[in-house]
């Protein structure tokens, strides 16, 4: 059954990335876990991975703002007080899950999502290596904040950068931990994920320890 939640703030991280947070209103899920969010009309929905821990008081969301888009218009003018109709939380993508065997995070803009609320919720269990790829550096989300919680490599693609590695995640895939006892989850845009996997089972990872979750593609409309 749908309900609603009340936006309790809106931060920008960017020109286009932002972070809308809601009350909790006693949403149970664990991370990597989505809720569907409505546009205004009620009935377009599209699915968004939760970026909260599993014991905050809210619920976040990190969220690339499409202009031509069907619900991200709609949800980047919500101001607190807002309600916004939403499904229960469902998913399959399970950041870090994976029996005690080291793991490795691999994300692309707000591909993010599902690793920061892993982060936020198991603060004794991080990843041995994170990777984050923006096209600018105001688009990342609290990575400062990040690279406390564990080992971050940061990648800027559009923009020149002294202090982050300038290019792409998959410019890093060689200098990753590499390891067929490891698990690799990928989240962000298609392109990522399919050369990272392409990558990984060349290198004797098999698709088992392989976990991903398509944020994004060049043809979706959010």
């Amino acid at each position: 059954m749908n309900e609603s939640l009340i936006v309790a703030d809106v931060l920008w991280h960017g020109d286009e990335i932002f972070e809308i947070q809601f009350e909790r209103n006693g949403i149970t899920f664990m991370p990597g876990d989505c809720l569907a969010l409505f546009a205004e009309d009620g009935r377009e929905s599209r699915p968004y991975s939760m970026a909260s821990g599993c014991d905050e008081s809210i619920v976040r969301f990190v969220i690339r703002r499409m202009n031509d888009g069907v619900v991200t218009p709609h949800l980047a003018t919500r101001t607190p007080g807002d309600y916004v109709k939403c499904s229960p939380p469902f998913g399959w993508f399970k950041p870090g899950q994976c029996d005690g065997a080291p793991f490795v995070f691999i994300a692309t803009g707000t591909g993010i999502s599902p690793f920061l609320s892993y982060l936020r919720t198991y603060l004794d269990r991080p990843p041995v290596e994170c990777l984050y790829g923006v096209r600018v550096l105001k688009d990342t989300v609290d990575i400062h904040w990040l690279k406390q919680q564990c080992h971050v490599k940061l990648c800027v693609s559009r923009e020149t950068s002294t202090e982050y590695f300038q290019g792409r995640v998959t410019d890093l895939l060689e200098d990753m931990p590499l390891s067929k006892d490891h698990h690799y989850y990928l989240c962000g845009l298609d392109t990522m994920i399919d050369e990272t996997t392409k990558w990984l089972e060349k290198s004797g990872v098999n698709i088992s320890n392989i976990h991903r979750e398509c944020f994004f593609n060049e043809s979706y409309s959010a």
